[in-house]
C-alpha cells in the first residue's frame, strides 16, 4: 500500500507540474511574435507560470480524497499556503521585471480613459493578491473572524485569477494562434469547473446525506462531544485518526465548513460518528448549545494520520485537544482486540482539564494501554511527569529500540516541533512518526 501511495503521489506531482509548465511551453510553439529582450521574456514567462499556479489553487482545496490520500489533507493545505506565496512572488516579480525592462509600458497616459483595460485588470489582480496574502498570514493579528476571512479569501482569489486572465487577454502577445487561445480558454473552464464542484456538486451530494445530533456530551477541559448519526443513509466509514468538515446551523452550500477529528471508534455501529470540540471562541463556543436532533452535514473522511503501519507498538503523543484523533485510535484498537501495547503521552495544563481522563483509565481493562500524563501546572504532591514532553520523558517510559515503534503526534505547533526534535535525538527515522497539524488557513 505504501508503494502504491508513493507512486500515486509522484503521479499527482508530475500532473501538477504539467499544468503549471505545460501552458508556458505551449506558448513557445507555433507562430511566435517578434523577439524581445531576455528580461522582458523572462518576466512574461514567470507571469504565465504564476497565473497557472493561481488557477490550480482551486483544485488543491477541492478535497478530492483520491488526490489527498497519499499525503493527507493537512499537508495539501500547507502546500496550498506555501505555493500560494510562490505564485504571488512570481506575479509580483513579473510586474517588477516588466517595469524595469520596459518602462515605456508603464508611462502614464494623458487621460484615465486611455489606460489599457489589460493594465487595469493587472492592477486589480495585484491588489487582490496582496490583500489575500496579508489577511491569510496575519488573520489572527488582524482579528478577522474565521468565517468572514474564509468568504473574503475565496472572493479575493476569484478576483485575482480573473484579473490575471483579463490582463493576459488584454496584452495577448503570445495568443496569436487560435489553438493557444483555446488552450487558455480550456484551462479557465477547468478552473471554473473545480470551483463549481466544490461549491455546488459536493454540497448537493452532502445535502442528500445529512446527519442528526444524537447526543451532546460535556467533557473535561471546556470541551464538548457531538454524537452524530446518519439520517436515512448508511453513513461513511473512516480510519481512526481521520477527520471531517462539519457544517452546522446551515445548509452544506454555506461557504465555510470547520475541520474536526473523529474521536469515536471506527468500529462504531450504524455509521455513528463523534467529534470532540474544545471551546476556542468563534464557532466552537456555540457547540455546547447544539440541541439534540439538530441536522448537520459532514464531509469526510480525510487525512492520512491513521494507524495501520507495521509496528511493534503504538506511541501516541497528544497535547490539549490533540487527544481527539488519539482517542479514536484507542477506542478502535480496543474494539478490535488489538494485543499490541499502546503508550499515550498526554500533555495537559492541569489535572482537572484532562479531556477523557476517566475513560482513558477504564480503557486499560480492554487494551494494553499505558497513559503518561505530563502536566504544565501540576497539583500539590504531584509525582508524575511535569513540564514538557522531551527526549528524557521518552527514555523513561518507552522501551528501546525506539526506532521500532510507530509514533503519532498531534497538538499545538510548538509542542509538535519540540517532539519531532526529541524523536530526532532518539534516532527515530521520519518514516516512523506521523504528525497532524490542524491549521487550514
Amino acid at each position: 500500500m505504501q508503494l502504491r501511495f508513493t507512486l500515486r503521489g509522484a503521479g499527482w506531482v508530475a500532473l501538477y507540474l504539467f499544468f503549471v509548465l505545460g501552458p508556458l511551453f505551449a506558448l513557445l510553439a507555433g507562430r511566435l511574435p517578434p523577439a524581445r529582450g531576455f528580461w522582458t521574456e523572462f518576466g512574461a514567462a514567470i507571469g504565465y507560470a504564476g497565473l497557472a499556479m493561481m488557477g490550480l489553487q482551486f483544485g488543491l482545496t477541492a478535497r478530492f480524497r483520491y488526490v489527498t490520500e497519499p499525503w493527507g489533507e493537512d499537508v495539501i493545505y500547507h502546500f496550498h499556503r506555501q505555493i500560494s506565496l510562490v505564485a504571488v512572488g512570481l506575479v509580483v516579480a513579473h510586474a517588477v521585471i516588466m517595469l524595469a525592462a520596459r518602462p515605456d509600458l508603464f508611462a502614464l497616459p494623458g487621460s484615465i480613459h486611455e489606460v489599457p483595460w489589460g493594465a487595469v485588470a493587472a492592477f486589480v489582480a495585484l491588489l487582490s493578491l496582496i490583500a489575500l496574502v496579508v489577511t491569510a498570514l496575519w488573520r489572527a493579528e488582524l482579528r478577522i473572524p474565521y468565517e468572514a476571512w474564509h468568504i473574503a479569501h475565496i472572493a479575493l482569489a476569484v478576483v485575482a485569477v480573473t484579473g490575471g486572465l483579463l490582463h493576459m487577454v488584454g496584452w495577448a502577445f503570445y495568443l496569436t494562434d487560435p489553438w493557444k487561445r483555446a488552450l487558455w480558454i480550456g484551462l479557465t473552464v477547468f478552473w471554473i469547473a473545480l470551483l463549481l464542484y466544490v461549491r455546488i456538486v459536493k454540497p448537493l451530494f452532502m445535502l442528500r446525506r445529512p446527519y442528526r445530533v444524537a447526543e451532546v456530551r460535556a467533557e473535561r477541559g471546556d470541551t464538548t462531544t457531538l454524537v452524530m448519526a446518519p439520517d436515512d443513509h448508511p453513513g461513511f466509514g473512516f480510519r481512526p485518526g481521520q477527520f471531517g468538515w462539519l457544517t452546522l446551523w446551515s445548509s452544506p452550500f454555506r461557504i465555510t465548513g470547520h475541520p474536526f477529528s473523529f474521536s469515536s471508534s471506527a468500529e462504531a455501529p450504524g455509521g455513528r460518528v463523534e467529534m470532540t470540540i474544545r471551546n476556542l471562541g468563534d464557532f466552537t463556543s456555540a457547540i455546547p448549545k447544539v440541541p439534540s436532533g439538530q441536522r448537520v452535514y459532514l464531509d469526510g473522511p480525510y487525512g492520512a494520520f491513521t494507524i495501520g503501519h507495521p509496528a511493534d507498538m503504538h506511541v501516541l503523543i497528544a497535547g490539549g485537544v490533540g487527544i481527539t484523533p488519539m482517542m479514536s485510535m484507542i477506542r478502535t484498537l480496543a474494539d478490535r482486540g488489538d494485543p499490541r501495547p499502546v503508550i499515550l503521552l498526554y500533555g495537559s495544563k492541569d489535572w482537572e482539564s484532562i479531556t477523557f481522563r476517566e475513560e482513558l483509565e477504564a480503557a486499560k481493562a480492554r487494551l494494553n494501554l499505558t497513559v503518561v500524563h505530563v502536566l504544565s501546572d501540576p497539583p500539590p504532591g504531584w509525582t508524575g511527569e511535569q513540564g514538557r514532553i522531551t527526549a528524557e520523558v521518552f527514555r523513561r517510559h518507552l522501551p528501546p529500540p525506539y526506532a521500532e515503534h510507530e509514533y503519532f503526534i498531534c497538538g499545538p505547533g510548538p509542542m509538535m516541533d519540540a517532539i519531532e526534535n526529541a524523536l530526532g535525538e532518539l534516532h527515530v527515522p521520519m518514516a516512523k512518526y506521523h504528525s497532524e497539524r490542524y491549521s487550514f488557513v
